[in-house]
């Protein structure tokens, strides 16, 4: 029997976001454990796992074969979701990138995006803009987590794809996560702590630019607030 692939608290936080039975493509599969573990868990029936990068492809063929699933995961050399053609898959999986660049995959194949019953998707960086460009192309978030691994914390979101924009009732809700905030997620609340501590560093030598420092004051004033949203004192 073969052994069970073991997962980053990241990565399984991801593979639980998954609707079981959906058809999945793992965009930047890098060594295709995420994909390998959605077979071996019975989440999906069928994974496509697709990366821009010739050699990490490459170990995720070699890993998907070493576990046997060769019948169950499909690789593709793909340049975001170019690769993957409207109606192949119900959910894609997409993480470990920066924000600008999701938001990048998701505006050039807009039909295959659009066509999808659910987007997994965990940016590493320009959160607060990428949750905005979700509102304002019609992607309505229903369930959020964060994972803290490792010192660094991993916001990430399932969207499900809409017509129209979706208004902005709370600037909070961009910049922390909306489920998150009503939730009072307790990784989000330590990431609060954490993020309010580095930026009382930051102030106490703050010099240069005033919208830098303006920016800063703004920070932590949301900070405040988000706290009192989750009612931690």
């Amino acid at each position: 029997m073969r052994k069970e692939v073991e997962l980053s608290a990241r990565l399984k936080a991801l593979a639980d976001m998954v609707t079981p039975g959906n058809r999945v493509c793992d965009v930047g599969c890098d060594h295709g454990y995420l994909s390998i573990y959605l077979i071996q868990k019975k989440i999906s029936p069928g994974v496509i796992a697709m990366d821009v990068r010739t050699g990490p492809l490459s170990r995720c063929t070699e890993h998907v074969m070493q576990y046997g699933l060769e019948q169950y995961i499909e690789q593709r050399l793909s340049d975001g979701l170019e690769a993957l053609a409207p109606g192949e898959a119900d959910t894609v999986v997409c993480a470990g990138m920066g924000g600008r660049l999701m938001q990048a995959i998701l505006t050039r194949q807009q039909e295959t995006a659009k066509s999808l019953k659910e987007l997994i998707l965990q940016p590493q960086s320009e959160v607060m803009a990428f949750r905005e460009f979700l509102r304002s192309q019609g992607y309505r978030t229903v369930e959020e987590n964060m994972i803290e691994e490792e010192g660094k914390f991993y916001p990430m979101m399932k969207v499900v794809p809409g017509g129209t924009p979706i208004p902005c009732e709370n600037p909070l809700y961009d910049r922390f996560g909306e489920l998150l905030l009503k939730e009072a997620n307790p990784v989000l609340l330590r990431f609060l702590e954490y993020r309010k501590a580095v930026l009382m560093t930051i102030r106490e030598s703050a010099c240069g630019a005033e919208e830098r420092v303006r920016d800063l004051y703004r920070e932590l004033a949301d900070i405040d607030s988000a706290f009192d949203m989750c009612e931690y004192k």
